[in-house]
């Protein structure tokens, strides 16, 4: 039975130290009950930039249509909040709407297990389809994207259509419980924030297991030359497959994680435009290394929260200037940071070798 070994950078522990102690130390202790929620929204932000960063970042993928993942994940767990909250009555939109029963697909939903276990499988399901008809064909590369970007207007198009099933435009709200316990709940908001916390440092490591193993390096590969890997005798298409489903899986956990934190669910999640933005986190933070996509998500929603609170009228230039920034620095904060320790080991060693004291210790 293979050992589980996780190996990480110097850089990567002090990182991934401070920042778990940030989240799950200073920020219940020191936020307000609003900030504790709006941290809790952006940990699962993270947990859907580290899906989009492992078929990005280790397999070269860029899949630009993550938000129906996400937001799929996001509407199962929103059904069940939606059942929850109608206490066995039908729910407001569906009556508006002219149903007179609750429709069959929705009845199981009232179910807090089954509801946990669609908003991740349903994600992987449609990821295997879509991955294995694109991948066997060998689409790749900007047509997988482009692809990915039309499965999203499909899905908003189709969400946004379905007014008596999914609410339309306005989507799934008022949710007012949980598992019987009120959402407006101090204690409730904390759990769920810890919860968030709790998964996204779980993901992290499965992801940082999976990326370190055998697999990682497999994916590396295909990412800087597949048809040298389709020639060493591999099958790219099992591993991209396998890769996607499990980064779809991922999204989806994201999604009902943040559902019950924002309390609305609309086909705005499984948009273009979110989609894209799930990319920029990932560039911002530095793509292929996990701990850069929970930084790079991080970082941009709380300057969009900050920014747009502390200067409403131009707070849209500040995050431009960081989304510019992107381009000037390719490789994210993490590259830079990389970039700068680099720069430090060689100032090091140039004066150990121009330094008579220093040089003669280490003659």
């Amino acid at each position: 039975m293979a050992k589980f070994k996780l190996n990480m950078s110097t850089r990567e522990k002090w990182l991934f130290g401070i920042l778990a102690i940030t989240l799950f130390v200073v920020a219940p202790l020191l936020f307000s009950d609003f900030r504790l929620n709006l941290m809790g929204k952006f940990l699962a932000f993270a947990i859907l930039a580290i899906a989009l960063d492992l078929i990005w970042g280790y397999t070269g993928i860029l899949s630009l249509g993550h938000g129906v993942f996400f937001g799929l994940g996001a509407y199962a767990m929103g059904m069940y909040l939606k059942l929850e909250a109608a206490k066995g009555h039908l729910p407001d939109f569906m009556s508006w709407s002219g149903l007179t029963e609750l429709p069959w697909f929705w009845k199981p939903f009232q179910y807090p297990g089954f509801a946990i276990l669609m908003a991740v499988a349903i994600p992987m399901v449609l990821a295997l389809v879509l991955g294995y008809l694109t991948f066997r064909n060998r689409i790749h590369g900007v047509y997988f994207s482009v692809m990915t970007q039309a499965l999203a207007l499909i899905f908003v198009i189709l969400f946004v259509g379905q007014q008596p099933y999914t609410g339309g435009t306005n989507g799934i709200t008022d949710f007012k419980t949980i598992f019987g316990f009120s959402l407006t709940e101090p204690a409730v908001k904390m759990s769920l924030y810890l919860v968030t916390a709790f998964s996204l440092a779980l993901v992290y490591f499965l992801c940082r297991w999976l990326t370190n193993a055998r697999l990682g390096r497999v994916l590396v590969a295909i990412r800087d030359g597949e048809n040298r890997v389709r020639f060493s005798g591999y099958n790219p298409v099992v591993y991209k497959l396998f890769v996607f489903v499990i980064s779809a899986g991922l999204a989806g956990l994201a999604g009902a994680l943040f559902a019950p934190q924002v309390g609305i669910v609309s086909p705005a999640l499984m948009g273009i435009v979110p989609s894209i933005e799930i990319a920029i986190w990932v560039a911002v933070g530095g793509r292929g290394t996990l701990i850069g996509a929970v930084i790079g998500s991080i970082l941009v929603n709380g300057a969009k929260s900050l920014l747009s609170e502390t200067f409403p009228d131009v707070w849209l230039y500040f995050l431009g200037i960081l989304f510019v920034s992107v381009v000037l620095f390719p490789n994210g904060i993490m590259g830079l940071f990389a970039k700068l320790s680099t720069l430090q080991r060689k100032e090091v060693k140039a004066y150990g070798r121009n330094n008579p004291v220093f040089g003669k210790c280490h003659r």
